[in-house]
């Protein structure tokens, strides 16, 4: 999920009329972003062969859309604050449309990637207005209710985007196969701007400072020289500019930090908040937040081929195999709130090394296969545990964080935090896909289980680096205090 979370703004006299109506179009508005990063999942082995894709831009389809949502998501999210959101939201609804029409009809790798760039900063022009939205248009329990119904949706986003997109692929509707995928979001996003335009009032914050453009764009540089050389380096033998380029990007985020913490300045947004960075529990968290979006991402680029390439599924039953991973979520994650209000950080431990055991069933699953086909129900166990860890490590990690910073802090800590979700994810499909490529000398089973290792690490690395984090995930109201020491 998505989400650029902020401090309450003031109430307002009176509540605006239609404002469950608005509510509804922008839920719908988001839906497209919350399908768009599963749905295409499923769909890249037949996008792979029909456009004779590399092994390289297989791994830029699914890492050029969260590049350019985390490089563009913050600086949108300041945007809406100071101009209008309802304006930003119908330009990223737009805009996800006719880049959605433009993935469509792409006629090559290249084409596709762009066009997947565009969608995910678009992406990231629209979601923080819905939620920028929801704060101002409802008050108390209304609030509460309406970000309930953004957390249901997104729950219910990635299991319907995986099986979506097998549907869809495999229906071949009008002859366009995995192209559907991409096809689907237009007369969606014309329905939803029409409607936005009718329905979805005008805000701003009145005291929203200049966002800080220019830091943007040294923060999407820096970000997309990281992920470059990661996804190029096995492709072109790991080549000395690569690793040059590698650094840049490190330092140029690094810099861009010390710059931002150096620099005092009341009309800018700091884009990386300084402050936030030195309360452990925040910066663990984020790690964690990174971490876990790399495995998530990585496991289900990888996994969707190997199904599909290396066993013989169609896209469809390959969908279905993977919404086991959703149920689990979907057992756990309504208690997953509560219980971290009492346990903190064990509940998220907990969720972490369940991922890292319901991934480790599934590369146990596959090895004992061996050469020979594996069915699905060897499978499913894995993938349930994983996604009951799932709901046990997502769903509070946000709230456990977060109560370690200071309100005035919350919404540039929440972009960040977002951020790092989408930089994660992008970075998975790298690192993890670049693994897996790089071992298919003996067969698409010995590319999966090599990378598995990796994933499963990952999250048990996330599960120790949770004894960091707040012990619960109430802190003492506006101070954010009671967190941080408490590690």
């Amino acid at each position: 999920m998505s989400a650029t979370l902020a401090p309450p703004s003031a109430p307002e006299a009176s509540a605006h009329p239609r404002r469950w109506a608005a509510a509804a179009v922008m839920m719908v508005a988001a839906l497209m972003d919350l399908l768009d990063v599963t749905i295409v999942n499923v769909a890249i082995p037949s996008i792979g062969r029909d456009l004779g894709a590399s092994e390289s831009a297989l791994q830029w389809i699914v890492s050029a859309y969260l590049l350019g949502f985390a490089a563009a998501l913050i600086v949108s999210g300041h945007l809406g604050d100071r101009f209008g959101r309802k304006g930003m939201f119908l330009v990223g609804t737009a805009g996800f449309g006719i880049a959605g029409l433009a993935c469509g009809i792409a006629q090559s790798p290249g084409q596709l990637i762009a066009a997947r760039a565009v969608q995910g900063v678009m992406a990231a022009v629209l979601v923080p207005q819905v939620l920028g939205s929801f704060r101002t248009l409802f008050q108390g329990k209304e609030r509460g209710a309406a970000f309930g119904m953004y957390g249901a949706v997104a729950g219910f986003a990635s299991a319907i985007g995986l099986l979506l997109g097998g549907v869809l692929t495999d229906a071949d509707l009008f002859g366009w196969g995995w192209r559907s995928v991409f096809l689907v979001n237009v007369p969606v996003a014309v329905a939803t701007f029409v409607a936005g335009v009718l329905l979805v009032p005008a805000n701003r914050e009145r005291s929203a400072r200049r966002p800080d453009v220019l830091g943007s764009v040294v923060l999407a540089a820096g970000l997309v020289a990281i992920v470059l050389p990661l996804v190029q380096g096995h492709s072109t033998g790991w080549p000395l500019w690569g690793w040059f380029c590698l650094a840049a990007g490190v330092l140029a985020v690094v810099g861009l930090g010390v710059f931002e913490a150096r620099r005092h300045s009341a009309s800018t947004v700091p884009l990386l908040p300084a402050k936030a960075f030195r309360l452990p529990a925040f910066s663990v968290g984020v790690v964690i937040q990174l971490l876990f979006s790399v495995g998530m991402q990585g496991f289900f680029l990888v996994f969707a081929i190997w199904l599909q390439g290396g066993e013989g599924y169609t896209p469809m039953q390959a969908g279905v195999v993977t919404v086991a991973f959703s149920v689990g979520g979907f057992l756990t994650a309504p208690a997953a709130d509560a219980l971290a209000v009492r346990f903190g950080r064990l509940v998220i431990g907990a969720g972490a090394l369940l991922m890292a055991a319901g991934f480790g069933g599934v590369w146990y699953a596959v090895e004992q296969s061996g050469a020979a086909h594996t069915g699905a129900w060897p499978l499913v166990p894995g993938l349930v545990v994983a996604g009951a860890g799932l709901g046990f490590l997502v769903v509070p990690l946000v709230n456990v964080v977060l109560s370690a910073v200071p309100a005035e802090l919350a919404g540039g800590a929440s972009g960040i935090f977002s951020t790092a979700q989408q930089f994660g994810g992008a970075l998975g499909a790298a690192v993890i896909g670049t693994i897996f490529f790089g071992n298919l000398s003996q067969g698409l089973t010995h590319g999966l289980t090599t990378a598995m290792p990796w994933v499963t690490a990952g999250f048990v690395l996330c599960a120790i680096l949770c004894g960091a984090l707040p012990r619960t995930a109430v802190a003492v109201a506006g101070t954010g205090a009671g967190a941080e020491g408490d590690g």
